[in-house]
């Protein structure tokens, strides 16, 4: 049966959901090319506060140890008033650790005391005065806005609309094309905040939540953009990022149909649906009943001061839940790529798979292959010396599908509520490497 509503009712959900979209996926053109509004708010705020951001950082972090120690010494019930500062804080043993330890990395990092290896520009000074710069704007400007793309229906139109392509392609839920959405268009960041807050509002369930954290928030275009000019082939964008998407969307069609993503349970966050309904009922078409369920949606919120408190929340859970993660286990891998040959060592079962399909310059291309799992940016940083083009191509290529990098991404997921392990991660990442790097080298030697 088909509902009626008034013009009130209505712009709720649309006038919200336009903002949404516009702030989270409509390039602008600014001087520097085309860029989302989130973005250019984000640069502009890199800009104003360049010269404290490492100091603000650095103190957030600190504050976050400081705090998560004394939830642990006056215990759970002290914090039972506040459920958003008792879920913030009170975390295990491992977490405990981990902030301490991010504590202690930000401030030797910030004042340079202690091992060069972690203060140096390709470790520490890496995080805390270039990567967290871009998280405290960016988590600052999403966390506030993303109640625009979450509680005034439009996930709830897309959900349906899109659910007979998600369903049997990716076997997930249709509301995921915005997180994908938003990760393409935006950033990758962007997409796991969404999704991390989806699932604990109880609309994926925990393989869903770990699938498109892990498959879904992949890298920007306007990053991708940066990646292919630090090899040299900027002139080459259109067939390097045709390529992405090719091997993307088959890792996207492979990843969830195997372990370990296929193996997560099939249950909610509290074993609870949040009221999702998927089927269409008699006299709706997608169309008709996705509105029905927005405008629905949009009618349950009434309160500007809950919009601003639950943006708010989010800010603080990004800045402390997540940066901290960040910093702890990005410089340690950092450490890792940089100051050991632990990643060479890897890279070595690569070279006869590289020889066989014929990629110049196999032992040189076979040292950035699993060193990405540090840092995205590394494979290219250090294959941009190579060469051979398609080599090159090829580097820069397998670094973007490979999606998982412990110093953003990666480091995301952990800090997240997104039910994905350490362990998960890593064989994520190697299989999105052995399914990608076959089709890449097809593609470049179509190519070249």
């Amino acid at each position: 049966m088909k509902h009626s509503y008034t013009l009130k009712e209505q712009l709720k959900f649309i006038i919200p959901s336009l903002l949404g979209i516009f702030f989270f996926m409509i390039p602008v053109k600014t001087a520097d090319g085309f860029s989302i509004p989130i973005a250019i708010l984000a640069n502009w705020v890199q800009d104003v506060l360049a010269g404290q951001l490492s100091l603000i950082m650095m103190i957030i972090i600190s504050l976050t140890a400081l705090l998560t120690i004394l939830a642990r010494v006056i215990g759970i019930d002290a914090l039972a008033k506040t459920p958003f500062f008792k879920k913030l804080l009170y975390v295990n043993w491992f977490w405990t650790i981990a902030r301490v330890l991010a504590a202690a990395f930000a401030i030797m990092v910030y004042f340079k005391i202690g091992p060069e290896a972690i203060h140096s520009e390709d470790t520490g000074q890496l995080l805390l005065d270039d990567l967290l710069h871009v998280l405290f704007a960016v988590f600052l400007f999403a966390g506030i806005f993303l109640p625009l793309l979450m509680n005034f229906g439009l996930m709830e139109l897309f959900g349906t609309l899109a659910t007979k392509i998600m369903r049997p392609l990716f076997k997930l839920p249709g509301r995921s094309s915005i997180d994908a959405l938003a990760s393409w268009i935006g950033d990758g960041t962007i997409g796991v905040l969404l999704t991390s807050k989806q699932y604990e509002d109880g609309y994926y369930t925990k393989r869903e939540a770990a699938v498109i954290g892990t498959t879904f928030s992949v890298v920007s275009i306007t990053f991708s953009l940066v990646v292919i000019a630090q090899v040299n082939l900027s002139h080459m964008f259109v067939p390097f990022y045709i390529t992405i998407l090719i091997a993307g969307l088959v890792a996207a069609l492979v990843m969830p149909r195997i372990p370990p993503l296929s193996r997560k349970a099939d249950t909610y966050i509290n074993e609870q649906a949040s009221g999702i309904e998927e089927a269409i009922p008699k006299g709706h078409n997608s169309l008709s009943f996705g509105y029905k369920k927005a405008v629905d949606r949009a009618k349950k919120e009434s309160s500007v001061y809950q919009f601003v408190k639950e943006g708010s929340q989010n800010v603080l859970d990004m800045w402390m839940g997540v940066a901290p993660v960040v910093m702890a286990f990005g410089l340690v891998a950092l450490i890792i790529a940089e100051y050991t040959p632990v990643f060479q060592w890897l890279g070595m079962p690569f070279i006869p798979i590289l020889e066989l399909m014929q990629v110049p310059f196999a032992q040189e291309a076979s040292e950035t292959i699993l060193i990405g799992f540090a840092d995205m940016f590394l494979p290219s940083l250090i294959g941009s010396s190579i060469e051979a083009e398609i080599t090159r191509f090829i580097i820069a290529a397998l670094s973007v599908t490979q999606l998982i990098y412990m110093s953003e991404v990666g480091g995301l997921l952990l800090g997240s509520k997104v039910p994905v392990s350490f362990k998960d991660l890593i064989v994520i990442f190697l299989l999105r490497t052995l399914i990608t790097l076959p089709i890449i080298v097809l593609m470049a030697h179509i190519i070249f």
